[in-house]
């Protein structure tokens, strides 16, 4: 402990049937590699690994063969954790972890609980605990939502009230229904063609009762403290992006000849002006109250698609909204955002605020509920989608910004003084923005506000493979969390793992979750501080998210039973190495495609634990590094199908899988592509250091590289190169000699030792290989010449491959002589003097013009710098008054002649 600490950990995988494949160890290796060194540094390293074992695949096999998911789980742990370990991997394990085990997701449950019994207060910018809600609203610090005292609701009033604030709540909210999974998805878990990630399925926008997290109040936080972590600049793009924070007005429009009031957000309040109609999302919940009974007088035919009556209209328009969002995501076609613009006239009209027009709306399906509020002002003269749609639909169009010189398009999208705007006219955009603001807010038609892409997280999973959520439900319906010494709510025991599943597009289905089928569990008798009565269990369980939110801390503190972590175990791994450092894991490394989901859901839970006072660090990971994949050849065959890469046969340039001709393409090796190459083949055929050592000089750690199991065997000669400078092959026995090295061996390994030093600490594991592969070769020439190896160089050779390839190396380090491991042995550091050059190659110049280069002595004089420097320019000088010689030891000699 009295040792500078480093905690170092892995994106955790999944316990899969297959396995591991080489493309799973890449960031494995690395990170091996790294704290193997840190330890020899100094450092004290906390390395460990767990698996992330809840989710969908252990389900699907348990649906499909009767085993319950925990047996194959288990099994596929241990299969994974062999391979681990054959791999030489210095994990503790200790501390190893896996989310389905009770003792691990009852701590899960626990942080639910305090979400559950937390809420924002912005007006403090944190979380905090629901009981000092109560005790603002019962002391009149806080108004009550209905403005009467807090004792005058009664508790169903109260427990209402403190429901809509908590940041974990059930609620009536659109969410994304996948009828061919027979569960909800949440928002990042759909791709962008309207399909669910896992099965490929179509999902619909739905009104459902769910559980929800206010991951939206962290908005703000999650963006500005990205600016405090050490993460890759595109990942924290990725994560701006999708929180996407907009600034501009909220606008109210009146609906004509009602009483309803569409509400929009935009970013150019400026170009209020230039609004001509407005468009609503197909599902918006307004547009059935809308609808009126006829079409207005005068309504433009193209406006009503042929049908009589506004309600046939929006009806035939929505079914067959769903039927094309259907068929695209089906056939991966463009998504309606690049199709041709399609819409239906509702019939109704709203009020622009600002000039009293009448705007006629629509609905289009270019317009997502999922996004703002689900209805927009079009602008036509500055917005290309709204544009297409006006000239279909024979809308007006009106610019508000006057186009700069020679522009000749359409809609015109950039900066320029407001036209057509009334009292903005002549402001340029910024300014006209501010004043329409200030205009609105004084009407009380709008105001300047804040909205954000990122929208509350959908956490209810109609699966059985989850964590149950520690909750019950009264004659009320309202959510009751259990109390701490009743965690962990098990899993029951059942034999039907599987929810209702239904035809991919049946829309209008409902859910059944599996849990649902077990009345005796679902059913329980407890004293909840009122006496014995009946609750109902929630039959939902937490998505495979929920785990991964805070497994990094679980490792610190695997056995405690008592509380989530020790405080002081916490603070000496993770807390702030000072002000304005946000704490977190010191390295954290994984693949690129946990940036939305996992990164974004485990900032947030590590924020509410951290305004609960339950952890000193602000941020879960402080510094994060994305590995490359491993690519390997895939094959199809004439259908377009994949088939087994191992079983293709190369043929003259040409591939063939039993006898057929395939094409060949380069993909993530994995199930999908049919190309795996299991770790267990390289062990078998060349030891776990080959691979160790091939992976990691097959380029930067970041880059994707190809697998070539044909290159393998050059790392293996290595290896065997390294071992026969200092190991008689005939004997087994070491064979070094004990005199020092020479000059030139010396000089180059104190040249390589602080070379792989650097190379280690920045993760550039291939370069520092080059350089061990360059001393090796070295050594091996001057061997053949008669040279042998030394002691001093011979030790510290075996001490720089240790990192990168422990098994060799302990061995090697036992036949030298040594009887402990060398895992904790000092890690070499060069000797300066050996760093010197003893000649700097200087550039030589004839009035400024670069004219050749000469190798002059380290610390020579300006004299000798003249004088070796005349000698290469001599016949460039001949026939010149050379007037000046101006000397830069150590860089430059500069003549200047006329």
């Amino acid at each position: 402990a009295a040792r500078e600490k480093l905690y170092v950990l892995d994106m955790f995988p999944y316990p899969s049937g297959l396995g591991l494949h080489v493309g799973h160890p890449l960031g494995y290796i690395a990170t091996d590699a790294f704290t193997r060194f840190k330890r020899m540094s100094g450092f004290n390293v906390l390395y460990t690994m767990g698996f992330d074992a809840f989710g969908l695949p252990a389900e699907q096999r348990a649906v499909e063969t009767g085993e319950h998911p925990r047996v194959s789980t288990e099994a596929n742990i241990a299969n994974m954790s062999r391979q681990l370990r054959r791999l030489g991997l210095g994990y503790d394990m200790r501390r190893s972890v896996s989310t389905t085990d009770p003792d691990f997701y009852r701590w899960t449950q626990w942080i639910f609980l305090q979400v559950f019994d937390s809420w924002y207060d912005r007006d403090h910018g944190r979380a905090r605990p629901i009981s000092e809600l109560v005790d603002d609203f019962a002391e009149g610090r806080r108004p009550t939502p209905s403005g009467r005292a807090w004792a005058d609701h009664s508790p169903i009033e109260q427990r209402r009230t403190l429901d809509e604030h908590r940041l974990a709540y059930v609620a009536d909210a659109p969410v994304n229904w996948c009828p061919g999974l027979g569960t909800v998805v949440a928002n990042e878990e759909v791709t962008a063609d309207g399909r669910s990630d896992r099965g490929n399925f179509p999902v619909f926008q739905r009104t459902m009762r769910q559980w929800m997290m206010r991951i939206t109040e962290y908005a703000d936080r999650l963006l500005e403290d990205l600016d405090t972590l050490d993460w890759p600049e595109p990942i924290k793009t990725m994560q701006r992006n999708w929180i996407g924070r907009s600034t501009g007005a909220r606008i109210d429009f009146p609906v004509l000849g009602g009483d309803g009031t569409i509400t929009v957000f935009t970013t150019r309040p400026d170009t209020l002006f230039g609004a001509t109609f407005m468009v609503l999302a197909p599902e918006h919940p307004l547009v059935e109250m809308l609808v009126p009974p006829a079409w207005p007088q005068g309504t433009n035919p193209r406006w009503t698609g042929g049908a009589a009556l506004p309600s046939d209209a929006i009806a035939s328009y929505r079914a067959t909204v769903a039927a094309a969002r259907s068929a695209a995501a089906g056939s991966r076609t463009v998504a309606a955002t690049e199709r041709d613009k399609t819409g239906i006239f509702t019939g109704a009209f709203a009020t622009n605020p600002v000039n009293g027009a009448q705007l006629p709306i629509f609905v289009a399906d270019y317009v997502l509920m999922g996004y703002g509020t689900g209805g927009i002002m079009a602008v036509p003269g500055q917005d290309e989608r709204d544009w297409e749609f006006a000239e279909r639909f024979e809308l007006p169009i009106i610019r508000t910004v006057k186009p700069s010189a020679g522009f000749d398009g359409a809609a015109f999208t950039g900066d320029g003084p407001a036209i057509n705007s009334g009292f903005l006219d002549g402001l340029d955009v910024e300014d006209a923005k501010a004043a329409m603001i200030a205009r609105l807010e004084n009407e009380g038609s709008g105001a300047g506000t804040v909205t954000f892409k990122l929208r509350d997280w959908l956490f209810s999973r109609q699966r059985y493979w989850g964590e149950p959520f520690p909750i019950v439900y009264d004659e009320s319906g309202l959510p009751i969390g259990l109390p701490h010494e009743l965690l962990p709510v098990e899993l029951p025991e059942t034999d039907q793992f599987s929810p209702r599943t239904f035809a991919p597009d049946d829309e209008f289905s409902n859910p059944e979750a599996p849990l649902d089928r077990l009345s005796e569990w679902i059913e329980v008798t407890l004293d909840l501080g009122d006496g014995l009565k009946s609750y109902r269990r929630d039959s939902n369980v937490m998505p495979q998210w929920a785990g991964s939110c805070w497994y990094e801390m679980r490792y610190l503190d695997p056995t405690n039973n008592e509380r989530l972590i020790d405080p002081a175990v916490e603070s000496y791994w993770m807390g702030p190495k000072g002000e304005g450092h946000p704490g977190g894991a010191d390295l954290y490394v994984g693949g690129v495609e946990h940036a939305v989901l996992h990164l974004l859901y485990s900032r947030f839970w590590h924020k509410v634990l951290f305004d609960l006072g339950h952890v000193s660090s602000s941020e879960p990971f402080h510094r994060l590094f994305n590995q490359g994949y491993i690519l390997a050849a895939a094959f199809k065959d004439e259908r377009e199908v994949y088939v087994e890469a191992s079983e293709v046969e190369e043929r003259d340039g040409s591939y063939f899988f039993h006898g057929a001709p395939v094409t060949r393409e380069y993909g993530k090796m994995g199930k999908s592509l049919k190309n795996a190459v299991t770790p267990d083949e390289m062990y078998d055929h060349f030891g776990a250091d080959t691979l160790r050592i091939y992976e990691m000089s097959m380029g930067p750690l970041d880059a994707s590289r190809p697998w070539e199991t044909r290159a393998v065997p050059g790392a293996h000669r290595l290896l065997q190169r390294i071992w026969r400078t200092m190991i008689d092959e005939t004997t087994g026995l070491a064979n070094v000699a004990d005199g020092p090295a020479g000059p030139a061996t010396r000089k180059l390994l104190h040249r390589t030792i602080d070379a792989v030093r650097t190379d280690f600490g920045e993760l550039r594991f291939n370069t520092a290989i080059a350089r061990i592969t360059e001393l090796t070769n070295h050594l091996t020439a001057a061997a053949s010449a008669g040279d042998p190896v030394t002691r001093d160089v011979a030790e510290p050779l075996v001490l720089l491959l240790a990192p990168l390839a422990p098994h060799i190396a302990e061995e090697l380090w036992a036949r030298l002589g040594h009887n402990d491991t060398l895992t904790y042995e000092p890690f070499p550091v060069a000797d300066l003097a050996q760093l010197q050059e003893e000649v700097a190659e200087i550039g030589i110049s004839i009035n400024g013009k670069a004219r050749g280069r000469v190798e002059v002595p380290v610390g020579a004089d300006d004299a000798t710098h003249q004088a070796l420097a005349e000698a290469v320019v001599a016949s460039q000088l001949e026939g010149k008054m050379v007037r000046k010689i101006i000397v830069v030891a150590g860089r430059l000699v500069n003549f200047v002649v006329s």
